[in-house]
C-alpha cells in the first residue's frame, strides 16, 4: 500500500504545469516554486514511511483560510494512511501545501493590516510613512537623484545639507545630523563627546531599549566611562554636582520614554542640568528617544517633551528617533549646537552609521509636513491615529458590521466594545487611548485559531486576544482595510 502511494506521487514537472500551481508564477519566482514543490513531495514521502516531515501535521490541517479543514488533534498524513488508507495527491490538494510552504519559507516582507491597536508596533514596522513620503521614495527609486551634488554648480555636495536645514528650521537647533536609528545617534554622540571620559547619568535612567540593548552597554561600547548618581527613584542636581571631577566629559539625561516610575520620585529638570553644565564648562546631552515634534498634551494626552522645548533649554546635543512620534522612516537625529554636531560629522563612525537616499527622501518629505502645523495631524498617519476622535472608530465599526455576512454572524458572535489602544514603540508608556473594537467569539473555533487564520490571510491581519475573545482595534485599521477584514472572516467561516 505504501509503495502504491509513493508511485502515485506526481512529479515536480506535473505539478509545475498544473493550472493550480502555474498561476503562482505571478506571485513567486519559478525557482522558489520548484523548491517548495520538492519540499512538499519529500515531506509526503517521509510521512508515508512514518518519518517526520514538515507537513506531517499539516496535510490534513488548516493553517489559513485557504487550507483544508482538520479535526482537533488530527496527526496528519500518517493517521490518514493508517485509518483510511487514502491520501489526496491531486494538484488541487497539493497546491494548497505548496502555497503554504511558500508562505512559510519565502514570504518575505509584505503589507499587513494592524488591528492590534498598538500604533507604533515594532513587529509591524512602527510608523507608517505619509503618502507624500511614499511618493517621494517612488520618485527617487525610478532613476538618479541629487543625493550628494549641488544642482547649481555641478560640484560634489553634502548628503545632509537640505535635510539639516529642515531639521534646524523646525526644532530651532543650530545644526543636525541623521543616522540610521536613535541608538546609533546615542553611540555616535557618546563616542565623539565622551570617549575615555566620565559620563554622569542618573541611575533611574539606565534604561533598556528594544532588542535588549541597554544604555550602560551602549555607553561602554562608545568608550565613555559610566558614572551613576542618585537612586532608582530619586536623583537631585547635587548628585550630579558632587560627582563631577576633572575627568568628567559629559552630563547625560535620558528620557524615560518606555516606562514610568511613579510615587516617591525626584528627577533633575533639563534646564537645571544645562545650567550646571555651563557653570562647570561640561557639555550636556539629552537622549529624548521618541522624538515628538508636537506635544500630545494639546490633544488631551499626557505631556511629552518635544525636541523644540529641549533645544530651547540650551542643551548641547539632543538625540531622538524619526520612526516613532515623529512619524517618519527609521532613523535617528542628532540636533543641537553646531560646535558639537560638526565634531560628530567628522567622526569616522558617521560613515558607518549614515542613511541612504530612500531614508533621506522619506524623512525630508515627512519633515516638510511639519511646516504646515495646522494640517500635520491629518497628513502623518501616526498622528492621525493618535488624535482621531472616537467617532472615527465608531464609523469604522458600523461599516464593518454592515459588511459582515449573515453566514459569518451565524458562525461567530460579533459585537462592538470599548477599549484602549496603546502607543507602543517605547512611547507614552502606560497611557491608554480610548477606542472602539470589534469583538469576535465562536463556539466552533477558538480564539487562537481565529487569529492564526487571520495571520494566514493575504494580506496578513494581526489582532489581539483578551478573555478568549479576538479583538480588532479600529484605531490602527485604515478605512480601506475594513472590507478586507470582513472578507477574511467570511473565508474563515467557509473553511
Amino acid at each position: 500500500m505504501r509503495q502504491d502511494i509513493i508511485r502515485s506521487i506526481p512529479s515536480v514537472n506535473e505539478l509545475l504545469e498544473s493550472p493550480e500551481i502555474s498561476k503562482l508564477t505571478d506571485r513567486y519566482p519559478r525557482r522558489l516554486i520548484v523548491d517548495a514543490i520538492r519540499t512538499v513531495l519529500e515531506d509526503i514521502r517521509q510521512a508515508v514511511t512514518h518519518k517526520k516531515g514538515m507537513l506531517q501535521h499539516s496535510l490534513n490541517c488548516d493553517t489559513s483560510h485557504s487550507s483544508p479543514p482538520c479535526e482537533e488533534g488530527d496527526p496528519g498524513v500518517v493517521k490518514g494512511l493508517a485509518e483510511t488508507q487514502k491520501i489526496d495527491l491531486s494538484p488541487q490538494r497539493l497546491s494548497l501545501f505548496v502555497q503554504q510552504c511558500l508562505r512559510q519559507k519565502f514570504c518575505g516582507i509584505e503589507h499587513a493590516i494592524n488591528a492590534t491597536g498598538i500604533i507604533l508596533h515594532t513587529g509591524l514596522g512602527r510608523a507608517p510613512i505619509p503618502d507624500v513620503a511614499a511618493q517621494q521614495i517612488q520618485n527617487i527609486l525610478k532613476g538618479f537623484c541629487t543625493l550628494e551634488i549641488e544642482k547649481n554648480t555641478g560640484r560634489r555636495g553634502g548628503r545632509y545639507h537640505h535635510i539639516e536645514q529642515l531639521i534646524c528650521m523646525i526644532t530651532g537647533a543650530e545644526a543636525a545630523l541623521v543616522v540610521n536609528n536613535n541608538a546609533a545617534a546615542v553611540l555616535l554622540a557618546l563616542d565623539t563627546m565622551a570617549r575615555g571620559k566620565e559620563t554622569i547619568i542618573s541611575r533611574s535612567q539606565l534604561v533598556e531599549i528594544g532588542g535588549s540593548f541597554r544604555m550602560p552597554d551602549v555607553m561602554t561600547r562608545s568608550g565613555a566611562i559610566l558614572i551613576e548618581v542618585g537612586t532608582t527613584n530619586k536623583t537631585y542636581l547635587t548628585d550630579y554636582r558632587n560627582a563631577i571631577t576633572e575627568c568628567t566629559g559629559l552630563l547625560l539625561k535620558v528620557h524615560q520614554s518606555n516606562f514610568k516610575i511613579v510615587g516617591f520620585t525626584e528627577t533633575v529638570d533639563l534646564k537645571d542640568l544645562v545650567s550646571l553644565g555651563k557653570e562647570r564648562s561640561i557639555p550636556v546631552m539629552y537622549d529624548l528617544g521618541s522624538g515628538a515634534l508636537i506635544d500630545p498634551e494639546r490633544f488631551g494626552l499626557p505631556h511629552e517633551p518635544t525636541v523644540q522645548e529641549s533645544i530651547k533649554t540650551g542643551v548641547d546635543v539632543v538625540t531622538f528617533s524619526t520612526d516613532k512620534l515623529l512619524g517618519g522612516p527609521q532613523g535617528g537625529i542628532v540636533a543641537g549646537k553646531k560646535k558639537w554636531v560638526d565634531l560628530l560629522k567628522r567622526n569616522p563612525l558617521t560613515r558607518a552609521l549614515r542613511v541612504g537616499k530612500l531614508t533621506i527622501a522619506a524623512l525630508e518629505a515627512t519633515l516638510k509636513l511639519y511646516l504646515e502645523e495646522d494640517l500635520v495631524t491629518e497628513k502623518i498617519p501616526v498622528l492621525t491615529m493618535i488624535f482621531a476622535p472616537l467617532e472615527t472608530m465608531e464609523e469604522r465599526c458600523k461599516r464593518f458590521m454592515s459588511r459582515v455576512t449573515p453566514e459569518t454572524k451565524a458562525f461567530m458572535s460579533i459585537s462592538t466594545v470599548e477599549g484602549f489602544s496603546e502607543m507602543g514603540g517605547g512611547s507614552l508608556p502606560g497611557e491608554g487611548i480610548p477606542t472602539k473594537l470589534i469583538s469576535l467569539h465562536s463556539e466552533k473555533i477558538n480564539a487562537d485559531k481565529i487569529v492564526a487564520q487571520l495571520r494566514g490571510n493575504t494580506p496578513p491581519i494581526f489582532a489581539r486576544i483578551e478573555q478568549e475573545r479576538v479583538l480588532l482595534d479600529m484605531r490602527t485599521v485604515y478605512d480601506a482595510e475594513v472590507d478586507t477584514i470582513a472578507i477574511a472572516l467570511e473565508n474563515i467561516c467557509r473553511s
